[in-house]
């Protein structure tokens, strides 16, 4: 019985080893050479299984990208009836998030449709919108929901009894690579709350108006599912792409940023911006594409 099980240890490591794309790992390892920051990548073909990845499951700040959990549960309430997707709702000034965002300019009881609040929430990355969601489905709610989708890590900190000190840490939410990735995957097939739910989120999803970091680096013919963060010390992005020889998947998320300023050149932005088109060419290695001469002045979505 002893042999049997450390035989079936062995096998299992064998078989995670050589699930490894070990040319794209030391093209990763490359990649991040002298960064100045944290850094965790994880890069997955969806097509044959194997991976890549630095720090893969190391705790990360989500920033926005925890908007994409709030979706979930946020489907997971309108599949059990709890709520409709169309249903009114009456805006309240109380819950507006200081910035530039479009539910921020609404007037106090105006009107919209909860689908359209959720729009916001992934394609404009809209703070109110966010905020209003997370109040009407529960960060206790959409934690458990995590939870039970095994989820170990990922979770809202912000208004969520307990979590302050993960709060004070990471602020709004905390993540791995490896979990973003698994989350974007779950969707894509389909199998986050319901095959219907997960076609709705694909759909509000491949609509993502921040498209001047990653999505720049690939061709806009390709359909991607994606969400970025973005705080002063910390820089993100996850994408799902549907690329022509087989989907892929990754997240690159980063902490402790040297660089804190908010322009094109920022070192995490650049970073995101090369690993996405790294991982382009070694999906896509026949690929003729390259982003246009001149497109810099059309990217710049502040």
């Amino acid at each position: 019985m002893k042999y049997t099980l450390v035989l079936i240890i062995l096998l299992s490591s064998f078989a995670a080893f050589s699930q490894t794309d070990k040319k794209l790992t030391r093209q990763l390892e490359k990649l991040v050479e002298g960064f100045n920051g944290q850094v965790g990548i994880y890069v997955e073909n969806l097509k044959n299984g194997k991976s890549a990845a630095i720090n893969p499951d190391t705790l990360f700040p989500t920033a926005s990208m925890i908007k994409v959990s709030i979706q979930c549960g946020l489907m997971d309430k309108i599949e059990k009836g709890l709520l409709k997707y169309n249903q009114k709702l009456v805006y309240n000034d109380s819950i507006v998030y200081p910035g530039e965002d479009i539910l921020g300019s609404f007037k106090n009881n105006d009107t919209i449709q909860l689908s359209k609040v959720a729009l916001l929430m992934i394609t404009m990355s809209d703070n109110t919108a966010s905020r209003w969601l997370q109040n009407l489905v529960g960060g206790d709610y959409v934690n458990n929901w995590l939870g039970e989708n095994g989820f170990i890590n990922m979770r809202i900190n912000s208004k969520v009894a307990g979590r302050e000190n993960m709060y004070n840490t990471y602020g709004w939410g905390v993540t791995t690579p490896r979990e973003m990735c698994r989350l974007f995957t779950m969707i894509a097939k389909g199998q986050a709350v319901s095959e219907a739910a997960s076609e709705r989120m694909v759909r509000n999803m491949g609509r993502i108006y921040w498209d001047d970091k990653a999505l720049s680096q690939i061709p806009p013919y390709v359909h991607t599912i994606s969400k970025h963060g973005s705080l002063n010390e910390s820089r993100s992005e996850t994408v799902l792409v549907n690329a022509p020889h087989g989907d892929y998947v990754f997240s690159v998320i980063t902490k402790n940023l040297k660089d804190q300023t908010w322009t094109p050149d920022n070192e995490a932005i650049v970073l995101i911006k090369n690993l996405s088109s790294l991982l382009w060419q070694h999906f896509e290695h026949k690929s003729k594409w390259k982003p246009p001469a001149g497109i810099e002045k059309y990217m710049r979505n502040e």
